[in-house]
């Protein structure tokens, strides 16, 4: 394996410091920031968070923050869901598509005052799309990247850690509800949420300089519930169905394709941006749809850099986009993004790198 070489292009996030000293072995690239991947023992990682609570550093979840008398409106022309009933102090799920419809964003839209929001994005440059929308709509809306960077607390007894942090009070915030206060006089935003199905939430750091004293508050206060460090990486994710957008979509998907329908509002505003396709396709129906795909084998056989050709009765039905070794079901798995007509519970074959693999179609989530 080659070494990364760092550069200022690519920078750190305020808990880095905190993940090496914690012993992070691996990591990747999102946001053009260091994304933590593995501490070295990713099974005891994956299991740290099915039955107990991991602490991760999520501050490559870069922000997008909409100020201004024309703030609500811009979040609406950007995002495919009804904004109209948000609000203050509740977040939601949401799509950035562009014009024809394609998905290349799935954020968490945080609603802090009437003229504040935030867009808590995946891998890709919102920041200068909505730069570029706003001027083009003439919009009175200033548009930054602020000093925010979420830190995750994930798993069945993550609720019992925060609360010890903060109080009770959390036990009472509903899914993708935020809380701003502070901690030890660090100013934070606490909301509900995080990329597992375990449960668990997100602390929002909103000072930079404090990243290494919140880690270690939180850290030392999980103790007595064994927390450990672990990253968004685990198989978890993908045992749970949840879609990394940019990893399992192509510049064709859109959010039907890759069960986000309940996300998409077609009553939105007709200047929404996608809207009008996005009826289109609903209405013309959509030609691929994702399912899970379960590959024989008893040896970890994770994906590379590069996605797999599926096939069906000779021809090519689609795309394996992820594959991950289950430690619960003891297979390889992975989400398979493959024409409409096939079905769940069809035989197929993926052309790996090693050789071809039988695999079998099926509904997701896995467990």
């Amino acid at each position: 394996m080659f070494l990364f070489q760092p550069n200022s292009r690519i920078k750190p996030s305020p808990f880095l410091e905190a993940a090496i000293l914690d012993g992070l072995k691996m990591a990747n690239v999102y946001n053009r920031m260091i994304m933590p991947t593995s501490y070295g023992d990713p099974e005891g990682e994956y299991w740290r968070l099915i039955n107990g609570v991991s602490q991760w550093d999520v501050g490559v979840e870069r922000q997008v923050q909409l100020k201004g008398k024309d703030a609500a409106k811009l979040a609406q022309i950007l995002v495919t869901r009804d904004l109209s009933r948000c609000e203050v102090g509740q977040g939601k799920y949401v799509a950035i598509c562009d014009h024809r419809g394609t998905i290349f964003n799935d954020p968490i839209l945080l609603k802090l005052a009437d003229d504040l929001f935030w867009l808590s994005i995946a891998d890709s440059d919102v920041e200068l799309w909505a730069r570029a929308i706003a001027a083009e709509r003439g919009l009175d809306v200033e548009i930054c990247e602020p000093d925010v960077s979420p830190m995750a607390i994930q798993g069945p007894k993550a609720e019992d850690v925060v609360a010890h942090v903060v109080g009770n009070w959390v036990r009472e915030l509903k899914y993708f509800w935020f809380r701003e206060c502070e901690i030890e006089g660090i100013p934070v935003a606490i909301q509900r949420s995080g990329w597992s199905k375990q449960g668990g939430f997100e602390i929002y750091l909103k000072d930079a300089q404090f990243g290494t004293r919140l880690w270690n508050i939180f850290k030392e206060a999980g103790k007595p519930w064994d927390i450990g460090p672990g990253a968004p990486a685990t198989p978890e994710r993908v045992e749970s169905g949840l879609v990394s957008v940019g990893g399992d979509t192509d510049d064709k998907t859109n959010p039907f394709e890759i069960r986000m329908e309940k996300y998409i509002d077609l009553h939105v505003p007709d200047d929404t941006i996608g809207i009008q396709a996005l009826r289109q396709i609903k209405v013309e129906g959509f030609r691929r749809h994702q399912l899970g795909i379960i590959l024989e084998g008893d040896t970890p056989a994770p994906l590379g850099v590069h996605r797999e050709d599926i096939v069906a009765s000779g021809k090519k039905i689609g795309m394996l986009t992820n594959c991950v070794w289950s430690y619960r079901l003891k297979a390889n798995i992975g989400f398979a993004l493959v024409d409409r007509a096939v079905p769940v519970g069809a035989q197929v074959e993926v052309l790996r790198q090693a050789g071809r693999s039988n695999g079998r179609l099926v509904e997701m989530p896995f467990l």
